[in-house]
């Protein structure tokens, strides 16, 4: 019985004992054990005693194993840095590519983590959810909402506890010392307290405010209030004038993520005068707002979603004549989250792969530096594991040396992802408004952390695995040109294959993009940009309105004074221009062609309405293609007339004539006359076909959003002598854009070009790193076949047969990692086909172009070093034999 205790009490010890570093346990290990026995033998009876015992055993063994630790690390630290000075070379090219490495996929999860899986910063933000109102048989995906509607989805629906509404204007706001135009977000009474947003100064708005004739109230944003108001903490009851109204402010909202639209105020319902016109509150179809909604807890998006479509299937039972069944309307629920990072997800994720490609081809490098390293220090692992070094201890050497490396490549790769942060933010905020919540966090430096140490365990265990176990074989081969074992030879091919296949698909992303942004680049878009001046104008639309001799007459005076300034051609005024980024949805309205009745079931025709002043085709460059374009006798005096784009004449009527046709936007009320057909234009984006556009004649429309000036001169160059003139005119008027035409179809373009430009970034990483290794690895070996190579020279081989030997070993792993590189391109690439612009996933280009490039770079890798081993002397290579 007392031998089981002892036995017992050893094995307990001797697990104690594995606190201790390996080699301290093998040093030291059978003498603690032994003088442990001892004093177990020697202790007096009764439990008094071993509890003694055992505690200070287990104390002094809790005590002394970490002091050993750190001393056996600080030994190690102290190795790695003395091996790190004596290989600046390895060190700096290790630590530089893991950098890039670590620092790109930082920089891409850092922006994932911020827009697709961190919670939206709304309280519960997963019961949040968008209305969408669609009309599926006319290919209308979001249609606004009126206040009827709203008030049959609050008063009939079963699964949302919230239901609140938002719209967003473009006013004049007025204080004493300036006028600015601001956008206004209009919202129902408990907006706000849906998402769970409460104000940082000041208050929300209350159900007093949203009554009809209540004082106008306004809630600044955090952007509007830190730079116009500079961030003033007395901003709560400072009063603006807005729309003929007084409005005070009574609170600023935190910087939250602003959907649908970045807005600079907020205003209740009963403060818009649209949304509070009886005859909107009374219009089923006067529809111009966005609903959202929380849903009760418990309740599913599907549960949700049958409750919403059984209204709205009621409502169109009910009022049929605001829902003809040709237009197949129904309601739906999206999850806020989805919607908010919709235009993010594929982008991101691609770009994601991309940066994970370029660390893994980084590892795969760094792995083969090690292993060529290893050929150079395979006498010295030797050497140290025949004086008694353990496998362990040597391979805890190798980890503090990579892992050493992998720390300081994190730390360079932090400061290179903080750096180039800001090119990723400004290109995710034009897909996603949850941009703002990027930036450099914990998170951030925890992935850093984790991609140092696995980056660590990869290199520095590789050269453990493929050491030499022989050390009698190894003391005696250990030379430096010693033939490595077939084991880490084929470990090295295999990492150089991997690199090539990984480089082959980002290069093959890079050109596709490439391919894609270079036909929408060359796209016609329908007008001529250069020396075009483009203008948004903003009256004081309390001034003008239902005042149309006055409308008519400022528009006039504003055209006479932009055509009368110098270096003027041409000048028009628009209810908007092509690819303005405050237009680019569109006003879109249904149409009734004469002579061509729609049949039950038919979609029915939807345009795009311009109305545009005589000049505008001339400014812009649109050519005309049949009829004529509008003159100044087109009117309010006369009937109304039209123009056509080419689109729409096709579609509408064949190969027949327009000119003198007719159509209705009233169900055919009033028919309007066609008096000719343009080119089509590009408006929405180089990417987007041209749909089916019809002009009105500003005369009879009244309406004023922009002014378009083509100029003998760059259109920047008088910008201001623009805005002097406008302002001339009426001091009032706000000018919130100016841009050239060349400017506005560039900006069109912007996310395709930052896309196209960071895979190309990637690829080039890629591409350099992949050819560096090819180049080194064939390094290493010519270096460990120059006996070899020196016998063959001096039995007469041919230079060129060298030279052919070498460049094919090379070459075939180059070979197989391009046909397994082809082989995923032709599957994975298929991803990226919602990215790509009339090029196929699988361009036969693009893959050409990619495998001559890198087959190229990888033959120039592999040719250094094949004309370095001609140049050995045969002598000398047999002599270090």
């Amino acid at each position: 019985m007392e031998t089981q205790k002892q036995t017992l009490s050893e094995r307990f010890y001797r697990a104690l004992l594995r606190l201790f570093p390996f080699d301290f346990r093998g040093d030291f290990g059978p003498e603690m054990e032994q003088a442990f026995r001892e004093q177990r033998a020697h202790v007096q009876a009764g439990k008094i005693g071993l509890f003694r015992l055992w505690w200070e055993t287990i104390a002094g063994i809790f005590t002394t194993a970490p002091a050993e630790h750190i001393s056996m690390l600080r030994q190690d630290v102290r190795y790695a840095l003395r091996m790190m000075r004596k290989n600046v070379s390895y060190t700096a090219v290790a630590v530089i590519t893991l950098a890039l490495g670590i620092g790109a996929n930082t920089a891409i999860v850092s922006v994932i983590n911020a827009v697709l899986l961190k919670p939206l910063p709304y309280q519960q933000g997963d019961q949040l959810v968008m209305l969408h109102q669609r009309a599926d048989k006319l290919g209308l995906a979001n249609i606004p909402y009126s206040v009827p509607e709203i008030q049959d989805y609050r008063q009939q629906n079963s699964t949302l506890s919230d239901l609140v509404e938002y719209h967003s204007m473009q006013f004049m706001l007025l204080s004493k010392d300036d006028a600015s135009r601001v956008r206004a977000g209009v919202v129902s009474d408990g907006f706000f307290g849906t998402f769970g947003v409460k104000p940082i100064l000041g208050r929300d708005f209350t159900p007093t405010d949203d009554r009809p004739g209540a004082p106008a109230v306004l809630l600044l944003s955090y952007e509007y209030w830190k730079k116009h108001e500079r961030g003033d903490p007395g901003i709560v009851g400072k009063t603006f004038q807005m729309n003929d109204r007084q409005h005070t402010v009574v609170g600023v909202l935190p910087p939250v993520p602003q959907y649908p639209n970045e807005n600079d105020v907020y205003m209740p319902t009963s403060a818009c005068p649209f949304r509070s016109n009886p005859k909107t509150i009374a219009n089923r179809n006067g529809r111009m707002m966005s609903l959202f909604g929380r849903m009760k807890p418990g309740v599913s998006l599907e549960h949700c979603k049958s409750d919403l479509a059984l209204i709205s299937s009621r409502m169109v039972q009910q009022n049929p004549d605001a829902y003809p069944k040709e237009a197949g309307v129904n309601t739906a629920p999206v999850s806020l989250r989805q919607e908010l990072t919709k235009g993010a997800t594929p982008m991101l994720l691609v770009l994601l792969g991309a940066a994970g490609c370029v660390l893994l081809i980084a590892c795969a490098n760094v792995a083969n530096l090690t292993l060529a390293r290893m050929a150079g220090r395979e006498r010295e692992l030797v050497l140290r594991s025949a004086l008694g070094a353990g496998k362990g201890r040597l391979l805890r050497q190798l980890f503090t040396e990579s892992l050493i490396l992998g720390l300081v490549a994190a730390l360079l790769g932090v400061l290179f992802a903080s750096q180039t942060l800001k090119l990723l933010v400004d290109f995710t905020a034009r897909l996603t408004p949850r941009a703002r919540e990027i930036q450099v966090d914990g998170y951030m430096l925890l992935f850093a952390l984790a991609a140092a140490l696995l980056t660590s365990i990869v290199s520095g265990s590789v050269s453990a695995l493929y050491s030499r176990q022989d050390l009698a074989a190894g003391l005696k081969d250990g030379n430096a040109h010693s033939t490595t074992g077939q084991h880490r030879v084929h470990a090295r091919d295999i990492l150089v294959v991997c690199q090539v296949a990984f480089s082959f698909l980002l290069l093959v992303g890079a050109g596709l993009m490439l391919r894609s942004f270079s036909k929408l680049r060359n796209v016609d878009p329908g007008f001529v940009p250069q020396r075009v001046l483009a203008m948004t104008v903003d009256l004081n639309w309390s001034k003008y309105m239902n005042k149309p001799e006055l409308s008519r007459r400022i528009a006039n005076q504003l055209l006479e004074k932009i055509q009368s300034q110098p270096g003027v051609l041409a000048a028009a005024i628009s209810s908007s221009y092509p690819m303005d980024p405050d237009n680019l949805g569109g006003w879109n309205r249904t149409m009734l062609v004469e002579g061509h009745p729609q049949r039950e079931g038919q979609k029915s025709p939807l345009s795009s309405i311009r109305s545009v002043s005589p000049d505008y085709f001339k400014a812009l460059g649109i050519p005309l293609i049949a009829g004529r374009v509008f003159t100044e006798s087109d009117d309010d005096k006369v009937p109304d007339v039209v123009l056509m784009n080419r689109t729409a004449a096709r579609h509408y009527w064949g190969d027949e004539d327009p000119v003198g046709r007719r159509v209705s936007f009233d169900q055919g009320k009033h028919w309007i006359k066609v008096v000719g057909v343009v080119g089509d234009v590009k408006e929405f984006g180089l990417d987007q076909p041209p749909g089916d556009e019809t002009y009105l004649a500003q005369e009879q429309t009244r309406a004023i959003g922009s002014i378009v000036v083509r100029t003998s001169q760059d259109g920047l160059n008088i910008a201001n002598q623009m805005r002097r003139a406008i302002l001339e005119v009426d001091p009032q008027t706000a000018i919130p854009n100016v841009e050239t035409l060349e400017h506005a179809r560039n900006a069109s373009m912007a996310s395709p070009r930052v896309m196209t430009d960071l895979l190309g970034i990637f690829a080039a990483l890629a591409l350099a790193i992949a050819a560096f290794g090819i180049g080194g690895i064939l390094a290493l070996t010519v270096n460990q076949r120059l006996n070899e190579i020196g016998i063959r020279i001096a039995l007469g081989a041919k230079p060129g047969d060298l030279l052919a030997m070498i460049l094919r070993q090379g070459m075939a792993l180059v070979g197989i990692g391009l046909a397994i590189g082809l082989a995923s391109a032709m599957g994975l690439t298929r991803l990226m086909k919602t990215l790509l612009f009339e090029v196929q996933p699988t361009d036969p280009i693009t893959f050409a172009g990619v495998s001559v490039v890198l087959g190229a770079a990888a033959l120039l890798a592999c040719y250094i070093p094949a004309r370095r081993a001609l140049r050995i002397d045969p002598l000398r290579a047999l002599r270090s034999e």
